[in-house]
């Protein structure tokens, strides 16, 4: 049985990234709602519970809570900034709101170096963000660190597992955040770190047996990284009961169908089909406009498709899928928790809620670079594993405003020369994505002394470790300079190229 650390999540938009932080350690982790029962935990087995922080406050009247009890259980707990006043003001703290909040860098003294503080030496650099703090720590409780600002920056109770910490261990601004999740999770809750993805990987198989029993799979390859690791775990457990279906859905990048016959029928072989669809999405794309109702209409779309495709294999009652952490948490707040909704995902959000599959998700609980590993341990090629992510409503969501045959058009051949340039570039290889978005808007130019009236597009590059959080790329003005001049001149109908410099957050990496 393996180790599992539950992260209670209040909606904090960082609660992925102390899941992240957790599993790089070698212990698994699955973040919870917040409002699971103490029942529902105990099913879970967890050796630990970590609360994360929200945007909430405790003295409002609605704040989001939890079972009361969970925090009698035997369990070692860390409370992160909003989870540490929670746990505070439930066992008899007091928590008020702050003269002025603390937002930024910070330096707090330890008064014992113990438990999570545990070979550490003061003052210690860490990053606060929040309004309310412990005013008075609940009976059984003693301070453990502060800062002038905020007197009890870190409390513990007297058995000594039971944490509340005011700041963020979890981001890269508290350059000693790791070494304090460390020490909670070997040397208070007494973890063993010995999961691995080669461990994940074998409990998949028995997993996605026993849920697929002898029934048949179809499973939605879009040719990209998750899809396809997601088809080889499968298939690796069930084999002949799984076919995986490649939907031409018109809105592919150049040359995307013929590479993607080329890897699954040579590279790695799968019982593999390709459904021309182009012009029933087009189609259905047909005057829409607004973003969301773009990615609604394709899930439902795909849906369709595969339900065809069904109808000609028997007992089709599973659509697998290479849905990921990051989607889910996107889509909807995460396990029901009060994160807020950023976009749906055609492959979460998207679908129909008369689905007529049951779902097959091996990879929903991994971020991108676990599931790159997964895919080594798989014999999956590099080449395939080292692309860049690609949208599953693929370039209808780059085309901002209504899908046409002339958009994605202009659209691929830009593309293609942004992904020429920047593979060129040095530095590809601490790229996370790039790509063109064509825009809603044209400008005025001037070619061969003739005025035009034409297109703009803007240019995405990020970088990134697992798409929660990303930066824009500080690309040399030459690279940029190249694909401008090669997109102008030679995608007809653009006249003007710009750059998007903007983070995620408050950005999201795809423009819709």
């Amino acid at each position: 049985m393996k180790e599992l650390v539950a992260v209670f999540d209040f909606g904090s938009q960082y609660s992925q990234l102390i899941a992240r932080r957790i599993r790089e350690m070698g212990v698994y982790c699955e973040i919870v709602r917040h409002t699971i029962s103490e029942d529902e935990l105990l099913q879970l087995d967890p050796i630990a519970i970590v609360l994360s922080g929200g945007p909430a406050s405790v003295l409002e009247p609605d704040h989001p809570s939890m079972d009361r009890e969970i925090l009698s259980l035997d369990i070692p707990i860390l409370g992160i900034c909003y989870g540490m006043q929670l746990m505070a003001q439930m066992q008899g703290g007091v928590v008020k709101k702050g003269r002025s909040g603390e937002y930024g860098p910070a330096s707090i003294e330890i008064t014992r170096s113990a438990g999570i503080f545990q070979d550490m030496e003061s003052p210690l650099h860490v990053w606060m963000s929040h309004g309310d703090h412990v005013t008075d720590v609940p009976e059984g409780f003693q301070v453990l660190a502060s800062t002038r600002d905020c007197p009890i920056a870190s409390m513990v109770d007297d058995g000594g597992k039971r944490y509340g910490i005011q700041f963020h261990p979890e981001v890269v601004h508290t350059p000693k955040g790791v070494e304090i999740i460390r020490n909670f999770l070997f040397h208070v809750a007494g973890c063993t770190g010995d999961w691995t993805m080669g461990r994940f990987a074998e409990e998949s198989v028995k997993r996605i047996r026993d849920t697929v029993g002898e029934a048949n799979v179809i499973c939605g390859l879009s040719g990209g990284v998750d899809s396809a690791v997601a088809a080889a775990r499968i298939n690796s457990a069930i084999g002949s009961q799984m076919k995986a279906i490649f939907v031409d859905n018109g809105l592919l990048r150049k040359g995307e169908v013929d590479d993607i016959r080329t890897l699954f029928t040579e590279d790695y072989k799968l019982d593999f089909r390709i459904v021309d669809a182009r012009a029933r999405f087009v189609d259905a794309l047909r005057g829409v406009t607004d973003p969301e109702t773009k990615r609604k209409i394709i899930g439902e779309t795909f849906i369709d498709v595969f339900s065809d495709e069904a109808a000609n294999m028997e007992s089709a009652r599973f659509l697998a899928q290479g849905t990921l952490y990051p989607d889910v948490v996107e889509s909807q707040s995460a396990h029901g928790g009060p994160s807020s909704t950023i976009k749906s995902h055609h492959n979460v959000g998207g679908l129909p809620e008369d689905l007529n599959f049951e779902l097959l998700e091996p990879l929903r609980e991994l971020f991108k670079d676990e599931v790159r590993v997964l895919g080594r341990e798989l014999g999956l090629p590099e080449s395939l594993l080292m692309r860049q992510p690609f949208p599953g409503p693929g370039l209808a969501v780059r085309i901002i405003g209504e899908v046409t045959e002339e958009s994605l058009a202009v659209l691929r051949d830009a593309d293609v020369i942004v992904q020429e340039e920047v593979m060129a570039y040095e530095g590809y290889g601490d790229i996370w994505q790039s790509f063109a978005v064509l825009l809603p808007v044209k400008s005025v130019g001037v070619m061969g002394d003739e005025r035009t009236y034409a297109n703009v597009v803007a240019l995405r590059i990020v970088a990134s470790l697992d798409a929660m959080t990303a930066d824009w790329v500080k690309l040399p003005y030459e690279v940029l300079g190249n694909i401008s001049s090669r997109i102008i001149n030679e995608v007809r109908g653009v006249n003007r190229v710009v750059y998007d410099i903007s983070s995620k957050p408050p950005s999201t990496i795809e423009w819709e």
